[in-house]
């Protein structure tokens, strides 16, 4: 990930997250694949960048000789744009931890586990999927320890493909993202939001201009004081948003389930 540029060159650098792409359904999953792979294709001739941050598969592990079967529409899109010479930077998620070289090797995409932070002219972006920050959640956070153990790694390697992606597809049907409505009245107040919480600690010890994560599944654009914000990019199940960055500030905007080309 390029850590200093000078200019976008006027155009824009795009940020999605959160496509739980394999659930509720396969055809839910599919139209959702389609629809995202049309954003792709909308957005691609003004795209300096496209960061994906995350989760965007409910399920994936790599084997040595074996990926999650489907998805092969949204890879084939990556791999043109990739070809087109648009930088493409992959955050790994909670669903999706499990993802090793396969896309840095066959599509050049890098992938990356920690938040960053990217710097354009004069401002500073912190970016990253969000799991495991801010106060609380000790139970997951050691989960998510030991599932990114090298020991859980080699251990779930060695279980037949047909079985253990068959088990992890079962437990995806049961996520949070499989089983919720829209989430518009989920939003109570910026202190009970910690992501929020971690921005601000970030920010009283380094200055960013914005925090851009997903994760929380809501779009939210908020204030950290006065000369930094906190943007939560939403999901693809419900929401269909995304953040757009100009050089100056982050938008959050909605993709049409309608969009035709």
């Amino acid at each position: 990930m390029p850590e200093n540029i000078s200019s976008l060159h006027h155009k824009k650098i795009f940020f999605a997250s959160d496509f739980h792409l394999g659930v509720p359904t396969r055809e839910d999953s599919l139209q959702r694949e389609r629809r995202i792979v049309r954003w792709l294709d909308s957005i691609k001739d003004e795209a300096h960048s496209i960061y994906l941050l995350g989760d965007i598969f409910d399920f994936w592990f790599e084997y040595r000789h074996a990926i999650p079967k489907g998805f092969i529409r949204l890879q084939g899109k990556l791999a043109e744009l990739r070809d087109a010479g648009i930088p493409i930077i992959f955050f790994t998620g909670n669903h999706d931890m499990w993802m090793f070289d396969y896309f840095t090797e066959e599509l050049g995409i890098p992938i990356y586990r920690a938040p960053q932070v990217l710097t354009v002219g004069t401002q500073r972006l912190m970016i990253g999927h969000g799991d495991g920050l801010g106060p609380g959640d000790h139970t997951y956070k050691f989960i998510k320890k030991f599932f990114n153990s090298r020991i859980c790694q080699w251990l779930f390697a060695r279980i037949h493909p047909n079985f253990g992606i068959g088990i992890a597809n079962y437990w995806s049907r049961k996520s949070r993202i499989s089983n919720i409505k829209k989430q518009e009245d989920r939003f109570e107040k910026a202190e009970n939001e910690y992501l929020w919480v971690y921005c601000t600690e970030v920010e009283q010890k380094v200055h960013h201009d914005f925090y851009i994560f997903g994760h929380r599944h809501l779009p939210l654009d908020l204030p950290i004081g006065e000369h930094a914000r906190y943007i939560n990019i939403g999901e693809w199940v419900n929401f269909n948003t995304y953040g757009v960055y100009d050089g100056e500030a982050v938008v959050l905007k909605t993709f049409p389930k309608d969009y035709e080309h």
